[in-house]
């Protein structure tokens, strides 16, 4: 299964790769330049499914934990002060996503949403210290009956250079629903209050809406 939003990219990939590899066998006598195109159409297509595929998952609801909103690493546990929306100190959870991860960003807890904002920027890599402020970014807050106000940040890196967010202020979403897709690597912060249990460590790699991110 693929996500919708990598259904125009795969058709233009597939279209490509086949057209390319019907000129190279039609037009290139060299049997080693013809291989080297195909196979280079083919790795590149492969890399193309495997970056927006969208695998089917059983998830376990529970209002008393929030869910990883992402696959890949945790690169970030600290207390933090932050300063679009709370504008005071947060818990701040940092996962980062390779180019290989599945990259559907979901919502760590179910609630209404009463902020979301898309915000244009630069494309430094997800790592970098200003990234979570200069980068294209969009933020969303979801507030949950169980944990209050919950806000995650997609963040764009150097590849990612496009962030698809679904979140309308007003609605009524459901934990692990999708809330938006960043293409091409990239990371997610989710800002907790202070005193919540992580239930992840440092280095750690997590699936997005089945990994326990956090708990009461």
């Amino acid at each position: 299964m693929f996500h919708r939003e990598g259904h125009k990219i795969i058709f233009g990939m597939l279209t490509f790769a086949v057209l390319a590899s019907i000129v190279a066998d039609s037009f290139i006598t060299n049997i080693y330049y013809k291989g080297a195109i195909i196979i280079t159409c083919m790795v590149l297509l492969v890399l193309v499914l495997q970056f927006f595929r969208n695998p089917k998952r059983h998830f376990s609801l529970n209002e008393d934990a929030l869910l990883c909103p992402v696959d890949g690493k945790v690169v970030v546990i600290e207390e933090v002060f932050e300063k679009e929306y709370f504008k005071d100190k947060r818990l701040q959870v940092s996962v980062f996503m390779s180019p290989i991860n599945v990259h559907v960003t979901r919502y760590p807890a179910g609630g209404e949403v009463i902020f979301s904002k898309y915000h244009p920027g630069k494309f430094l890599v997800a790592w970098h210290p200003k990234s979570s402020e200069e980068n294209e970014r969009t933020t969303v807050v979801v507030k949950s009956s169980s944990f209050g106000e919950i806000l995650h940040r997609q963040i764009a890196g150097a590849l990612a250079k496009r962030i698809v967010n679904y979140a309308e202020e007003g609605e009524t979403v459901a934990q692990a629903s999708d809330s938006g897709f960043i293409k091409f690597g990239s990371r997610v912060d989710v800002f907790l209050p202070l005193g919540t249990k992580i239930d992840v460590t440092l280095n750690q790699k997590v699936t997005g809406g089945i990994t326990i991110l956090a708990s009461k």
